[in-house]
């Protein structure tokens, strides 16, 4: 287990490299930092944390920069995230307190996370199998009586309709009739737990109007199973460029790795539903993000995460800073969803 002191010394060398981009000596330390000790010291530190892999040297005669395994040690020893200034906190909830729907939260969500950290951005859409159903609307489509509108209503504001072409004519007493009896039966229950809540509503209706009851449960039944598929988008990704010289040999296999959206996935789900999650470097089992490090947290309209968001980035990452915008970006969006 590394001393205190190294453990300082080590904190000192990921924010040097961090903020100047160069390798770091044992004289910029000193001279920069507060560490208590004389320069001599800090190199026979350094050699320390060399030889236990936290640090290396990128070549001859050149300072110190992290390995993945520093980074590892310095974000598990973290004592805070860096907080947000009350007026980047007040920016967030007034730009995405002007969304008016689920796509235009996540397409702002995904912006505002890609300025703040200035990291490539990516955000889940809210699943519907962790989701609960808010409501169930059917509306008869004029002038065709047979036509009706389905209208899926997640608690976290999407929204999912279909066109359903019943067996008959339906009239709005039996439209109404089937619209309420159907909501007390799902209404607040989760969306994975209505195929077995609805099984048996068409035979509670009279003979004639179970063709048309059966019609639209299935088509209530397809949209779950159609929109099972996880939907998330990205963005930021021009702020890569800003890093090439972040990535060994060349920055195609990360560009090639972020239009993948299974990989993105995966990275998503692998993350925590609850508290930070911080893979680093080797740690992202796609070898095309072995270079980045990926920063992720759920987001949810209640206790339970529905869905998640982070950020993908070089390695060479302020990691108080992103961890603090990815935490306040997910409240945030939490407390949308929740009043939605």
């Amino acid at each position: 287990m590394l001393s205190e002191r190294r453990l300082e010394v080590l904190r000192a060398i990921v924010q040097d490299y961090v903020g100047t981009e160069e390798p770091v000596g044992s004289k910029a330390l000193t001279e920069r930092h507060q560490l208590g000790v004389s320069p001599a010291t800090v190199r026979n530190d350094m050699a320390a944390l060399e030889d236990e892999g936290f640090i290396a040297q990128p070549h001859t005669s050149a300072g110190r920069i992290p390995t993945d395994k520093g980074y590892r040690l310095f974000v598990d020893r973290l004592a805070g995230v860096k907080p947000l200034s009350p007026p980047e906190r007040r920016a967030i909830q007034n730009f995405l307190d002007g969304a008016v729907d689920l796509d235009d939260v996540v397409g702002r969500t995904v912006r505002l996370l890609a300025q703040l950290t200035r990291q490539v951005a990516v955000v889940q859409y809210p699943s519907l199998t962790r989701s609960t159903v808010r409501h169930v609307e059917l509306l008869a489509l004029v002038p065709a009586p047979a036509r009706v509108m389905l209208v899926l209503i997640a608690d976290t504001g999407r929204v999912e309709q279909r066109m359903v072409d019943c067996p008959a004519p339906v009239g709005e007493t039996a439209l109404a009739d089937l619209r309420a009896r159907l909501n007390s039966r799902v209404a607040g229950r989760r969306f994975a737990d209505v195929p077995q809540l609805v099984q048996d509503l068409a035979e509670s209706f009279e003979q004639e109007d179970r063709g048309t009851v059966s019609t639209v449960l299935a088509t209530l039944l397809e949209t779950l199973v159609e929109e099972t598929e996880e939907r998330l988008m990205i963005g930021g990704t021009a702020n890569l460029t800003r890093f090439g010289h972040d990535f060994p040999l060349t920055i195609r296999p990360v560009l090639e790795a972020l239009e993948e959206q299974v990989v993105l996935l995966k990275l998503l789900g692998e993350a925590k539903d609850s508290g930070m999650t911080v893979r680093i470097g080797h740690e992202n089992a796609h070898e095309g993000l072995n270079s980045t490090s990926v920063v992720a947290v759920g987001y949810g309209s209640g206790d339970e995460a529905v869905a998640k968001l982070g950020v993908v980035g070089p390695t060479r990452m302020d990691y108080p800073g992103t961890m603090g915008a990815v935490r306040a970006v997910a409240r945030y969006v939490g407390q949308i969803l929740a009043e939605s």
